[in-house]
């Protein structure tokens, strides 16, 4: 093995030539690692996991690697390093070499495509919204058309594609990084991946910050990530409904909450019967669930509060705004892809249409703004492939170092689903819940107080003593000082 700190990678400039390393900081530099294809054929067909990394910049300083691993399943997060990580105080870029990487199958990591129909790939297509009347049919449909798609052209490594081959990927980076440990700054799916990475390698891991936490359910996986979107939105919906009535907010819909929920259910029910066109979008029409899709989209971050009200005005006086920018094809269907083999690769998901007809049915009662979709049929549906392997459950079996940060207002990753890896991890984790909304909590959509003690903990690996609550008077950005605060919170 190498010696910490010594690489045995070959690295260079991320641009190779192609253009995509245009716009990244010009220390960025990037590397290859190879693995198994099937890491329980260690000597068989190997593939490469792409690595780049911005070494510490005061050495004398330097800890370590802070690995910033991606969310998804499907994101890349080779870029890391330039983007989100030069937000980072100067005390954690001093003491660590920022890590980025493309999982396996992923962006420069021998990129997995299953061509899959461009209607497909639209945003309210990716997320299953059953029918207007709850029907799944179309649904089970679109499940069986994609993932035919991927048994014909996804290849041998879409088989091999899931969170436990991630992580097994991970500690080969690591040692060939030459570190004896990792630390790491998870976001969303990357929270769970990281989670399985510590259970597998637990004595590899420094100091580990698990932010926008997902659900680590065994039982469910990924259908317990999609199940989480319809009570993630009940905990935000209110936020976004409490700036666009207050009399302040110049994009103001109506006089109360309680008439902006209205007002969104109606519009979207109508938007069902009468749908609008819209040129350049795809779908090509502005519908009930493309509205749908675009509030869960918006909920993610406050900033784009006023966009959704744009076009929530606009598809009630019957017109569009422009239509939003889609990532580039080939992205869009490599990340599809991805997402898929880790979705389905990691549980067997249900093949009958009856279950998720009765699932639907009960979501769309009790949570009516996401209207059925997170009960619904994944592609996973009909996946051509059995998991390999039974997911990999968290336990507190491993070192005191994990700290978890949670918004408490979260879309996507629910304060339940992070309140569910706390227990999970017991003694090993302290959580600090965010008086804040959005997802992304630390450095993006959290508080202040949030970011001062994930930065302490990595820069100094002090945690709270125990978990913890950041109020939103804590709070230096984004607009939650001006909504109604109830007193004494």
């Amino acid at each position: 093995s190498t010696p910490a700190g010594r690489t045995s990678l070959d690295w260079k400039p991320c641009d190779e030539g192609d253009g995509r390393g245009r716009g990244l900081d010009a220390r960025q530099e990037c590397a290859t690692v190879e693995v198994p294809v099937d890491h329980a054929d260690p000597g068989g067909p190997r593939t490469t996991i792409a690595v780049s990394r911005i070494p510490a910049e005061k050495p004398s300083a330097r800890r370590g690697v802070l690995l910033l691993a991606p969310g998804g399943p499907g994101g890349s997060g080779l870029d890391n390093p330039s983007g989100k990580g030069q937000r980072l105080p100067q005390e954690i870029r001093d003491r660590y070499d920022l890590i980025g990487i493309d999982p396996r199958g992923m962006g420069r990591s021998a990129p997995v495509d299953c061509g899959f129909d461009p209607a497909d790939l639209g945003a309210s297509k990716q997320r299953p919204w059953p029918a207007a009347d709850g029907s799944v049919t179309a649904n089970m449909e679109t499940a069986r058309r994609m993932s035919a798609a991927c048994a014909r052209d996804g290849g041998d490594l879409i088989r091999h594609i899931s969170t436990a081959n991630n992580a097994r990927d991970l500690d080969l980076v690591r040692a060939a990084l030459g570190e004896r440990k990792l630390s790491v700054w998870a976001v969303s799916y990357g929270t769970y991946a990281t989670a399985v990475y510590g259970q597998l390698f637990p004595h590899r891991t420094d100091r580990v910050v698990l932010d926008s936490v997902d659900d680590p359910d065994p039982g469910q996986v990924g259908r317990g990530w999609l199940a989480a979107h319809e009570q993630g939105v009940e905990d935000a919906f209110p936020e976004f409904a409490a700036w666009a009535s207050a009399p302040g907010t110049p994009e103001r819909l109506a006089s109360t909450p309680a008439e902006v929920r209205a007002l969104v259910l109606r519009l979207a029910a109508r938007l069902d019967r009468a749908p609008i066109p819209w040129p350049g979008a795809n779908p090509a029409e502005l519908n009930g669930d493309v509205l749908r899709q675009s509030m869960l989209t918006a909920l993610y971050d406050p900033d784009d509060f006023p966009r959704l009200a744009e076009l929530i005005r606009a598809a009630r006086d019957g017109r569009t705004p422009p239509a939003p920018p889609s990532p580039p094809a080939a992205v869009l269907q490599n990340s599809v892809a991805v997402g898929a083999g880790t979705l389905c690769n990691d549980i067997a998901w249900p093949r009958s249409a009856a279950a998720y007809a009765k699932g639907v049915a009960a979501s769309r009662a009790a949570f009516p703004l996401t209207a059925g979709m997170p009960r619904n049929a994944m592609l996973c549906a009909a996946w051509p492939y059995r998991p390999k392997e039974a997911p990999v459950r968290i336990t507190d079996d491993g070192p005191s170092n994990v700290l978890l940060v949670q918004n408490e207002r979260d879309p996507a990753t629910p304060l339940a689903g992070a309140r569910k890896m706390r227990g999970a991890l017991g003694e090993r984790a302290r959580m600090v819940v965010v008086d804040a909304t959005g997802h992304d909590s630390y450095l993006d959509n959290g508080n202040a107080c949030g970011d001062r003690t994930v930065t302490r903990f990595l820069a100094t690996g002090e945690r709270p003593d125990k978990d913890a609550y950041c109020g939103w008077r804590a709070h230096t950005r984004g607009p939650r000082p001006a909504f109604p605060v109830a007193p004494g919170r």
